[in-house]
C-alpha cells in the first residue's frame, strides 16, 4: 500500500484526502447527477465504491431501505471475487474474518444400511492450482459494510442516499443529461426528479430500472422447492464444519455451508417437488418443519438447533434478460447506452451454487472503469456497447450452469438394488464437483475478442496469461525493497491499465520497449495521459525481469519504471520484478513466458487480460489501445 505522496498525514492511511468540491458533499441528494446508482446490493456497492475514486465527475446512490442492510442472505465469496476485492484493498480484511472453504465432503446413504448417512468421499474445494485466493463464507452485510467504509475514505466522501425508491426512468432523445429518474421516499413525501448522464439498475429481480427500459427476465421455474437456514446448533455430526453435500435415501437432500465465526451454519434443505397448486403453501414453510427434514437426513447423527438467524423457503429459477442496456437490437450502431442493469436485476438463479453476488459484482466490476473513462474523456462512449455485449453471455452460462447444478443436487441418489428407480450415482456427484471448480471459483469467464480482446497469434510467448481470462497472479520479488508478494496484488481499482513486460533473456527487447513508451510521441503512456495527472495514471507500466533481485541496480533502472508522481515529484519505486528463485517460485516457468523473447501481456482495469503482444510490438500495442482510447487534452 503506497500513501504519504501528497505529504505526511496521521491517522488511518486508507483515508484519503478529500478531492476539491468534496470536503463537505451534500447531504440531500441534487437535482442533476452525472452517474446514478439505483440499489446498494452487492452489484450496486462495488460500481459506487469503484466511482467513489473519481472526482471528475459526480455519482449518487439511492436505496429503498433506510439504512444499510443488517441481515444478508448471500455469503459465498468466490476466489475470483476475493482476488477482485483486493483491488479495492479489502481481501484481508474479509479472509480474516470469514469462514474458509476449503475441502467438501460427500454423504450418501450407507451401503449396509440405507436409512443412515456414510462419508463417501472428500475433496479440495478449489482443485489445482486456480487462485492463490480462498473460497471464503461471510455475510453479505458485512461485506457491504466493508464496500461502505471504503466509499466513505476515497476522496469524494461518498455515502448512499437512503429511503428512496425508483418509480420510472426515462431517456429523452438529446441532452446532457438525458435520463430522468423519478424517486419516491420510502417514509412519505412528494415524489421528485433527478436527471443523470447514466443511471445503473441494481435494484433486484423486481428492478424499476429493468422494467421502464423495457426488458424482461426470461426463463423457467424448476418447480422444486429449497428451505435455507442459519442456524446455531448441537451436533454430532462430524462435518459441520466443512462444506458438505448429503444425499439421504429417502428424506431428501442437505447442502451443508459452514459460515463466519466458528459456530453458525447455513443448511440447503431439499422440499421436493412443487405442487403448482400448493405453490404459497411451500413457501410458508415453518422453520421448525425445515429442521424436522434436515434431522431425518442427517440419521444418524442428533441435530438440536438452538438458534435460527434466518430462514427461508425458495423456488428454483433460472431467469435472465436478452441485453443489460437500453439499446434496442436493431440500433446498437445507431444508439448509445444511457440505462444499465446488473446483478439481480437482468439474472436470477438458485443460491446453492454460490454465484448469485459473485457475478452480480463481477457485472459492475466490468461497468464501473469503462463509465470512468467515457466520463473523464479517456474513452468514446461507444465503449460503453461492451458491457451487455461482455456480460449477457457470462449470465447466460450461469443459467445453463445452474440448471445442471440445480438438477444434480435435488436428484436422490441411485439406489444399487432398484437401478430402474434413477438418481444420481453419488461418485458421479462427487465428480461433478471436481469439474465444476474452476466455475464454481469464478475462473470459467473468457470474454471473446473483440473491441477489448485481442486476438491470439502471440499467445504463445504467455500460455499462462490467456487472452481473455482474469490475470492468473503469481509470486514475484519486488526488486527495490525484495519484498514478496504477488503480482497481481499490484492492481488497484483506480481505472488504469497494465502492461506487464515481461524481460527477454538479453533485455534488449525490454529496454527498447521502456524506451519507447517514456520517449515515442506514439507511446500510449504519452498520448492518453493528460499533462496534469500521474504518469501511471491511465497506464501503469511494470517490468519483470529473469534474473535475481539482488542483479538489478535500482538507479540504472529505465525512467519509465521510476516515475516522478504528486505535487512533489516524488519517485515510485514499486514498477519492477523479480522471480522468487529462493522459493522455486519463477514466475516466468509458472506462466509458460517465453524466456527468449519475453512477452507483453496488456491487463484491463478490470483484471482481464486483453492481450498478449511480443515486447518489440510497439505499433500493436498502439493500434490495440487506438481502438478505445482518446488522445488526452494538453
Amino acid at each position: 500500500m503506497q500513501y504519504y505522496l501528497s505529504g505526511y498525514q496521521f491517522g488511518d492511511p486508507e483515508l484519503r484526502a478529500p478531492a476539491p468540491g468534496f470536503e463537505h458533499p451534500p447531504e440531500n441528494l441534487p437535482d442533476t447527477v452525472d452517474v446514478l446508482i439505483a440499489g446498494t446490493g452487492p452489484a450496486g456497492l462495488v460500481l459506487a465504491a469503484q466511482l467513489s475514486t473519481f472526482s471528475g465527475f459526480t455519482t449518487r446512490i439511492v436505496e429503498r431501505r433506510a439504512g444499510p442492510l443488517e441481515l444478508g442472505h448471500a455469503d459465498g465469496v468466490s476466489c475470483r471475487t476475493v482476488e477482485m476485492l483486493d483491488a479495492f484493498g479489502l481481501s484481508s480484511q474479509l479472509m480474516r474474518e470469514a469462514c474458509w472453504i476449503n475441502e467438501t465432503v460427500f454423504w450418501r446413504p450407507d451401503a449396509q444400511d440405507r436409512s443412515r448417512i456414510a462419508r463417501t468421499g472428500r475433496v479440495d474445494d478449489a482443485a489445482g492450482e486456480l487462485s492463490e485466493m480462498p473460497h471464503i463464507i461471510v455475510n453479505q452485510a458485512r461485506l457491504q459494510q466493508h464496500l461502505l467504509e471504503y466509499m466513505e475514505k476515497s476522496p469524494t466522501r461518498l455515502t448512499p442516499d437512503y429511503g428512496l425508491e425508483v418509480v420510472r426512468v426515462e431517456v429523452a432523445e438529446s441532452g446532457d443529461r438525458p435520463v430522468a429518474v423519478t424517486l419516491r421516499p420510502t417514509q412519505g413525501g412528494a415524489e421528485r426528479t433527478v436527471h443523470a448522464k447514466y443511471v445503473i439498475g441494481t435494484d433486484g429481480a423486481r428492478s424499476a430500472v429493468r422494467t421502464s427500459i423495457g426488458r424482461e427476465l426470461r426463463g423457467d421455474v424448476a418447480n422444486h422447492a429449497w428451505g435455507v437456514m442459519d442456524i446455531l446448533a448441537v451436533t454430532d455430526f462430524p462435518d459441520i464444519r466443512i462444506k458438505a453435500a448429503i444425499q439421504s435415501a429417502k428424506e431428501g437432500n442437505i447442502l451443508l455451508i459452514p459460515r463466519e465465526g466458528g459456530y453458525l451454519v447455513r443448511l440447503y434443505v431439499d422440499l421436493g417437488v412443487v405442487d403448482p397448486a400448493r405453490r404459497d403453501e411451500i413457501r410458508r414453510t415453518p422453520p421448525e418443519q425445515l429442521i424436522a427434514v434436515a434431522q431425518k437426513v442427517l440419521h444418524p447423527y442428533t441435530l438440536e438447533v438452538k438458534d435460527i438467524a434466518w430462514a427461508s423457503v425458495y423456488e428454483v429459477g433460472q431467469r435472465v434478460t436478452d441485453r443489460f442496456d437500453d439499446v434496442p437490437e436493431d440500433r446498437t450502431g445507431v444508439q448509445l447506452p444511457r440505462v444499465f442493469i446488473a446483478g439481480d436485476a437482468c439474472h436470477t438463479h438458485s443460491a446453492k451454487a454460490g454465484q448469485g453476488m459473485n457475478v452480480s459484482m463481477q457485472d459492475t466490476f466490468n461497468l464501473g472503469w469503462k463509465l470512468a473513462a467515457v466520463l473523464e474523456g479517456r474513452a468514446a462512449p461507444e465503449l460503453l456497447h461492451t458491457y451487455s455485449s461482455e456480460r449477457q453471455p457470462v449470465a447466460q452460462d450461469l443459467i445453463d450452469f445452474d440448471k445442471e447444478w440445480s438438477a444434480i443436487m435435488a436428484s436422490p441418489p441411485k439406489d444399487p438394488a432398484h437401478p430402474e428407480r434413477g438418481g444420481v450415482d453419488p461418485a458421479e456427484l462427487q465428480d461433478y464437483f471436481v469439474r465444476s471448480g474452476r466455475y464454481t471459483a469464478g475462473l470459467a469467464t473468457h470474454y471473446p475478442a473483440g473491441p477489448l480482446i485481442g486476438t491470439s497469434e502471440h499467445q504463445a510467448l504467455a500460455q499462462g496469461f490467456t487472452i481473455g481470462t482474469r490475470f492468473h497472479s503469481a509470486p514475484v520479488i519486488r526488486v527495490a525493497d525484495a519484498r514478496r508478494l504477488h503480482l497481481g496484488h499490484v492492481h488497484r481499482a483506480d481505472g488504469a491499465w497494465r502492461l506487464y513486460a515481461f524481460a527477454d533473456a538479453s533485455t534488449e527487447r525490454l529496454d527498447a520497449l521502456l524506451r519507447w513508451l517514456s520517449d515515442s510521441p506514439e507511446s500510449p503512456v504519452r498520448r492518453y495521459t493528460p499533462a496534469h495527472a500521474d504518469p501511471d495514471s491511465v497506464i501503469d507500466v511494470r517490468a519483470i525481469y529473469q534474473h535475481s533481485h539482488r542483479e538489478i541496480e535500482v538507479d540504472a533502472l529505465p525512467p519509465v519504471l521510476l516515475p516522478r508522481k504528486g505535487r512533489f515529484g516524488l519517485i515510485d519505486y514499486e514498477k519492477t520484478f523479480s522471480p522468487d528463485l529462493v522459493n522455486g517460485m519463477d514466475i516466468f516457468d509458472l506462466r509458460g513466458i517465453d524466456r527468449a523473447r519475453g512477452a507483453l501481456v496488456v491487463v484491463r482495469p478490470d483484471q482481464y487480460i486483453g492481450h498478449v503482444l511480443p515486447l518489440e510490438g510497439h505499433e500493436a500495442l498502439a493500434a490495440f489501445l487506438a481502438r478505445f482510447m482518446l488522445d488526452a487534452a494538453r
